[in-house]
């Protein structure tokens, strides 16, 4: 044959007279990817930031409530101590002479007499005292200890013994307590009853002459420190 057909094979109309459609995406910047990234990352961090607020805000407010706001504070019977003092690193003695460095103590809230070994009528008073305002605690009572500071070593009588049993009863000197308690002007050492806080600061004085009048302002005092840290303070020290 001369020549030949080089005309397309039929078929449907139109379909070859258009050209082939391809469909290009365009690929992120770098830029852009990092960018989105870093956006992701913050997303992230803002989340866990918000789940872990939600989870220590019982803390958090507890602890606004106390050492900011201090509710009922202006109707509080003993004298807060501002700033608090936190309690030093130095050793007493157990009545047996067994070492114990007084910030072991921490972890509990404490109610602290000083007194020399002798204890007269007033320190008798401070010891039942002390006694008597913790078991008023009722189920708080075992989220406080009552102490006795002895400042010198003159031997503590048999007959107070008995009495002591749920105490913790130290020797330590005068001079080195008498750098973290401190009386008010014109009082001695001797004449107050100090409350430490859980995490071992020295923050409130009661005045001097306590009788079961007053000692009963203070339990109310010691009431409202109890439900200010209930949400972060359990009975008992870390560990034991």
């Amino acid at each position: 044959m001369s020549g030949s057909n080089s005309s397309s094979p039929a078929g449907p109309p139109g379909v070859l007279d258009q050209p082939l459609g391809l469909t290009v995406h365009s690929l992120p910047l770098p830029q852009e990817a990092a960018l989105a990234d870093e956006q992701r990352t913050r997303r992230g961090r803002w989340k866990m930031l918000v789940v872990a607020l939600v989870c220590a805000a019982p803390v958090i407010a507890s602890y606004f409530t106390y050492y900011v706001v201090r509710p009922e504070s202006r109707r509080s019977y003993g004298e807060l101590i501002d700033p608090q003092r936190p309690i030093p690193s130095i050793t007493g003695r157990t009545l047996d002479g067994k070492p114990v460095a007084l910030p072991t103590l921490q972890g509990q809230w404490l109610l602290v007499s000083v007194a020399g070994g002798a204890c007269q009528e007033a320190c008798e008073r401070h010891l039942y005292l002390q006694r008597q305002m913790r078991e008023a605690l009722g189920k708080d009572k075992d989220r406080l200890d009552w102490v006795w500071f002895v400042t010198d070593d003159v031997p503590v009588r048999d007959a107070l013994q008995p009495a002591l049993q749920q105490a913790t009863v130290l020797r330590v000197d005068g001079a080195q307590l008498a750098q973290w308690l401190s009386p008010a002007r014109g009082e001695q050492l001797a004449n107050h009853l100090y409350v430490v806080d859980p995490l071992g600061h020295w923050m409130m004085r009661f005045p001097p002459a306590t009788d079961l009048a007053s000692a009963a302002k203070a339990r109310k005092d010691l009431e409202r420190l109890m439900r200010a840290s209930a949400g972060w303070d359990k009975a008992g020290r870390p560990g034991n």
